[in-house]
């Protein structure tokens, strides 16, 4: 299979940890959904706080059935929320708090189900109800079945979710977890925390 230049380039970008220069810390809230690559949200959980950034997982229930929180907590060294009964111990809702504290809602892998979520405003877990609620940057990595990508349903939700200032970075071709080959793999992890390091640096510059 031919590789895209394009995408060997920004790979070899991504390559090196790249850490925020002076200024606050950013607040990144890493969303995860129930996809199998959600293992490789520790890897990008990781490499978020190697970049210097506050780092707040949270995950839709599904996602809990392919990788742990206590994984996740562990890398980001922050709780890691997982329902709206995680939020008991405040007066202020916490998927509220997160989202106004939020200076990029990355969501990694993002699934089929998410997407559609996100486009109709739906909020009954809360990592939608942070994308509903938040004023920040979001992204999203989309990572699925390639015929589930290519659906009308999610091609239009995508580009709904466009018209509204959400990015996206991939999906990319090669060997899916259904045993087929195709688009729908999630893209470079690296690539992806080099993306989200670009799109603080330019919501700073926006707000400078």
């Amino acid at each position: 299979m031919q590789r895209n230049p394009k995408r060997r380039a920004a790979r070899d970008g991504a390559g090196k940890v790249v850490r925020m220069r002076g200024g606050r810390q950013k607040c990144i809230v890493l969303g995860v959904a129930g996809s199998i690559a959600a293992y490789k949200s520790a890897e990008l959980a990781s490499l978020l706080v190697k970049q210097g950034h506050n780092v707040f997982v949270v995950m839709t229930p599904d996602a809990t059935e392919f990788i742990t929180p206590l994984t996740l907590q562990t890398l980001s060294k922050n709780p890691v929320m997982t329902s709206f009964f995680d939020e008991k111990e405040n007066w202020r809702p916490g998927h509220i708090e997160l989202a106004d504290r939020a200076n990029l809602l990355l969501i990694a892998p993002a699934t089929a189900n998410i997407i559609a979520e996100l486009a109709h405003g739906l909020a009954n877990h809360p990592l939608a109800a942070i994308a509903l609620a938040t004023r920040a940057p979001i992204l999203l990595a989309p990572a699925m079945n390639g015929k589930m990508w290519s659906h009308p349903a999610t091609v239009e939700n995508v580009e709904k979710l466009k018209l509204r200032g959400v990015e996206f970075i991939g999906p990319e071709e090669g060997m899916l977890a259904c045993g087929y080959e195709g688009l729908g793999r999630l893209w470079n992890v690296a690539d992806i925390a080099f993306r989200a390091e670009f799109l603080l640096a330019r919501q700073e510059n926006l707000i400078a």
